[in-house]
């Protein structure tokens, strides 16, 4: 646990809401079916019959955001973030919460995702982020997207699937293969910082991004209500 992160008593922390889910709306896509659901006040995505995640907390996905902002050099002004998945909202919403940020891109592959925050009951989340003039979604997959582009940006905060250790989608695994990283690292500018969400800790992961080039990796754990920890992985391009 980082110095940074101290964690909030166990009896503070939020738990998934109980009730019975209604199915807002179901899509088969290009990687499978997607679902949202409401339960109780809250919202899930299901990818596949597995659950992803829901709007019942959030502090990983905006610490993401938060500790890669704090990694890079203070001097940086108005840098760029890509932003890994739209999921939620909550890394966006944060993204586009602090000034400081300059151009936020948000990669999604799932287009009933992206309707669901531009036309349907998550906008009432991220509505007034999608409004940011910084702000701007590219329907596409961000494995490939990260192979192509010639764009680099100031920080790469990347959450898709489960993490390096537990992926619903097994096209994403490649994300967190030796290649994978090295397009991360190619698409950061000197200096940047690569933020990768997990579910669980993964040693093996923090030795992957060194092998590919990667210092000042660390990682930041967010305590749940059971079970292993929220982390966010670190890791800096040299300057």
């Amino acid at each position: 646990m980082s110095a940074t992160t101290a964690p909030e008593p166990m009896e503070s922390l939020p738990v998934r809401s109980t009730g019975t889910p209604v199915v807002l709306d179901r899509r088969e896509g290009p990687f499978g079916e997607v679902v949202l659901r409401e339960r109780g006040e809250h919202f899930e995505i299901i990818a596949n019959g597995c659950f992803l995640m829901d709007t019942s907390d959030g502090r990983s996905e905006r610490l993401l955001i938060d500790v890669a902002l704090a990694s890079l050099p203070a001097d940086r002004t108005a840098p760029s973030v890509l932003i890994g998945g739209l999921g939620v909202g909550f890394s966006l919403v944060r993204a586009a919460e602090e000034k400081r940020w300059g151009r936020i891109v948000v990669v999604e592959r799932e287009q009933a995702i992206v309707d669901w925050h531009r036309e349907g009951p998550l906008d009432r989340i991220s509505g007034a982020a999608l409004a940011e003039p910084r702000a701007g979604i590219l329907h596409t997959d961000l494995v490939a997207h990260l192979r192509t582009t010639t764009e680099r940006y100031d920080a790469l905060c990347l959450d898709i699937d489960n993490g390096p250790g537990w992926t619903v989608t097994e096209s994403n695994e490649s994300l967190y293969s030796p290649a994978g990283l090295t397009h991360c690292h190619d698409r950061l500018n000197p200096g940047g910082v690569l933020a990768v969400w997990s579910a669980q800790p993964s040693p093996a992961f923090e030795a992957a991004l060194r092998n590919a080039g990667f210092s000042g990796v660390r990682t930041e754990e967010v305590a749940v209500a059971r079970g292993v920890p929220d982390v966010v992985h670190l890791a800096l391009r040299a300057g």
